[in-house]
C-alpha cells in the first residue's frame, strides 16, 4: 500500500505493453497498430514481435511514430527453451535497444531475462496461465519485473487470461512481482483482442525513459475486461458464448501460422511431441 502510484508527480498515461505486428504473427503492420491504439485514446505503446529467428529476430523500430503526445517503447517477446513442461519460455521485455543480441542456443529462459533487464528492458513473465508456467520457472527468472496478470488475447483464445493466482503463490514464499495487464493483440480475429487490458503509468512526463522507470519502480495501475460487446462481462472479461461463437474453430490457418513460427523451432528434436501440441491447439 506504501508504493501506489497516486500521489506521485504528474499524471497517469495510458498505453499496452505487449502486441504484434506484421514484423512476427501480427496481421497490421507497425504504421497501423500504432495508429489504431492512437485513435483509442492511448499514449504509448510497446510493438513487442516476437523475438525469433523464423522473423529475423525482430526489434520493431517505431521511433519515428512518436509524437508530442504519443511515445512508444521498443521491445519484443522473448523466448529460449525450455520451461519445466518442456515449453519455450515466453518473455515481455520493454526497453530494448535496437541491437540486442539473438540468443544463443544454450540460453535459457532466466538468462535471456537477466541480459533484457542488464540492457535497461522492463521484464515481465508472459501470460503464464496460457502455457502453464510453473511457480518454480517464475522464481528462476531473477530479472522480472512484473507478471502479466490478465492477457485479454488468452482470455479469448482458451480463457487462461488470467494470473494473480501466480502473484499470490510467489508472494505467499517471499518473492513479490509487480503487476500488468495487455492485450497481446494481433488484429487476427473479429472483433480483434485490442483495446481491452493496459496499464495507466503516473509519470510527470511522457517519455520513453520516464515510462520506464516508472514501470520497473511499480507505478501503474491496471485495467481489464469492461469490453462494449455481446457476450462478454465482469472484470475477467468471462465470455459464455460457445468458443465456436468466438470464432476459434474457423482460425485454425491462424493458429498453425503461430506455431510453426514460435513453437515448432524448439520442438525440431521433438516432432511426435510437436504434432501433439498443433493438435491439442486446434481441436
Amino acid at each position: 500500500m506504501y508504493q501506489l502510484p497516486f500521489d506521485r508527480p504528474g499524471r497517469f498515461y495510458r498505453g499496452n505493453l505487449h502486441t504484434h505486428s506484421t514484423r512476427s504473427d501480427g496481421a497490421l503492420p507497425p504504421e497501423a497498430v500504432v495508429e489504431a491504439y492512437q485513435q483509442q485514446g492511448y499514449d504509448f505503446l510497446a510493438l513487442t514481435d516476437h523475438f525469433l529467428d523464423s522473423f529475423g529476430f525482430p526489434i520493431t523500430d517505431t521511433r519515428a511514430l512518436r509524437s508530442p503526445d504519443f511515445t512508444t517503447l521498443l521491445g519484443a517477446e522473448l523466448h529460449a527453451p525450455r520451461t519445466e513442461l518442456g515449453m519455450p519460455w515466453h518473455i515481455i521485455a520493454v526497453g530494448l535497444p535496437l541491437d540486442f543480441a539473438p540468443p544463443a542456443a544454450d540460453e535459457t529462459g532466466p538468462a535471456l531475462a537477466s541480459r533484457a533487464a542488464a540492457s535497461g528492458a522492463f521484464v515481465g513473465l508472459a501470460h503464464p496461465a496460457w502455457y502453464t508456467l510453473s511457480p518454480n520457472d517464475a522464481r528462476s527468472v531473477a530479472a522480472a519485473d512484473a507478471i502479466e496478470v490478465y492477457n485479454a488475447g488468452t482470455a479469448q483464445w482458451n480463457d487462461r487470461g488470467d494470473a494473480w493466482y501466480l502473484c499470490d503463490l510467489l508472494l505467499a514464499g517471499g518473492r513479490r512481482l509487480n503487476a500488468y495487464a495487455a492485450d497481446d493483440a494481433h488484429f487476427l480475429s473479429t472483433p480483434p483482442t485490442a483495446f481491452v487490458a493496459w496499464v495507466q503509468v503516473r509519470v510527470a512526463s511522457l517519455t520513453p525513459e520516464a515510462l520506464l522507470a516508472a514501470l520497473k519502480a511499480g507505478r501503474q495501475r491496471n485495467h481489464y475486461g469492461l469490453l462494449a460487446r455481446p457476450g462478454h462481462h465482469s472484470r475477467r472479461s468471462t465470455c459464455t458464448r460457445p468458443l465456436e461463437a468466438r470464432g476459434r474453430c474457423d482460425q485454425r490457418d491462424v493458429l498453425a501460422r503461430r506455431i510453426h513460427g514460435f513453437l515448432l523451432p524448439h520442438y525440431r528434436d521433438r516432432p511426435a511431441q510437436a504434432a501433439s501440441l498443433v493438435e491439442s491447439y486446434l481441436a
